[in-house]
């Protein structure tokens, strides 16, 4: 591994992308070894005593080795090889690697209104600021590609470096979603749920009788299926209800009233309602759009 960083500049073009690489580099840290550099601009420059505030986001994989870190809404945390940090602005941190055994960090500073919704809708936390994802080649493989893009700063490289950027905290988010699932047992479970669901949207079903048939409690099923698909299950079962009556209405054969039964639906108005709520046009309105009229 060799050392490398670099600071980025940024024009108005670049802002308006809506995402923006600040900086990035690598960093080997040896056994006993001076961290962090004191290469750095001065306004990244810390120690441990003082800790340091950014006015920016930044994340850190350490791949090799073992620390701490430690900010403002995050107690002391030790942190092994295949963790992400992420530093938020405005946030006083402190990190370090253990002097016995150095580390190896990967990092990308970033900032824009992505990634300010990102952390509004609470993706990324600053009290949960460190994920642990283990040693993962496509997140390894992403810092590698940004890095590489910078070396020589071609025309659109800041937006094509964005772009793997937001690749790369999606990854590892999806990553985090699918540890916290638990164990092979809990994605059959889920899998076959959703079978189950699909093989049923025309028919009287609900989440209560899909727990039933997998012989799983309901409050532990609902619980582990939104962990895992970001839904209820009921609300799941209605979006594949939804989406199969945007197949039916493309017929203009077929009256939306009879659709609406056809789906299990209690009421003609309960439709149309539920309908609108999630696509925002009543399925009258879909069906001219879709057939042209």
């Amino acid at each position: 591994m060799i050392n490398y960083y670099k600071y980025l500049p940024v024009s108005k073009e670049d802002e308006s992308w809506g995402l923006c690489v600040l900086n990035t580099g690598c960093t080997h840290v040896e056994p006993e070894g001076l961290y962090p550099v004191t290469s750095h601009p001065a306004h990244y420059y810390f120690n441990w005593d003082n800790g340091r505030v950014l006015n920016e986001y930044q994340v850190i994989y350490i791949t090799r080795g073992k620390g701490f870190f430690e900010s403002d809404s995050s107690a002391r945390k030790e942190i092994k090889a295949g963790t992400i940090i992420i530093l938020f602005p405005g946030e006083r941190h402190r990190y370090k690697p253990c002097k016995d055994t150095g580390w190896d960090e990967y990092w990308i500073g970033l900032e824009g209104e992505i990634i300010d919704n990102l952390a509004k809708k609470k993706f990324i936390s600053r009290s949960n600021p460190c994920l642990y994802i283990g040693f993962q080649e496509s997140i390894f493989s992403l810092f590698s590609t940004i890095i590489e893009q910078t070396r020589n700063e071609i025309t659109g490289y800041q937006q094509l470096i964005a772009g793997a950027a937001l690749h790369l905290m999606g990854s590892f988010h999806a990553i985090t979603r699918q540890n916290d699932i638990g164990h092979e047992g809990k994605e059959i479970i889920i899998n076959k749920a959703r079978l189950l669901f699909r093989a049923n949207i025309e028919k009287g079903f609900s989440a209560e009788m899909a727990a039933d048939e997998l012989k799983v409690g309901y409050s532990w099923f609902r619980k582990i299926f939104k962990a895992y698909t970001g839904l209820s299950p009921g609300q799941y079962y209605i979006q594949l209800k939804i989406e199969r009556a945007k197949e039916l209405l493309t017929n203009p054969t077929m009256p939306v009233k009879e659709i609406a039964y056809l789906l299990g639906f209690d009421t003609y108005f309960y439709f149309t309602k539920l309908f609108k709520e999630k696509t925002g046009i009543t399925p009258t309105d879909y069906r001219k759009r879709a057939l042209g009229l």
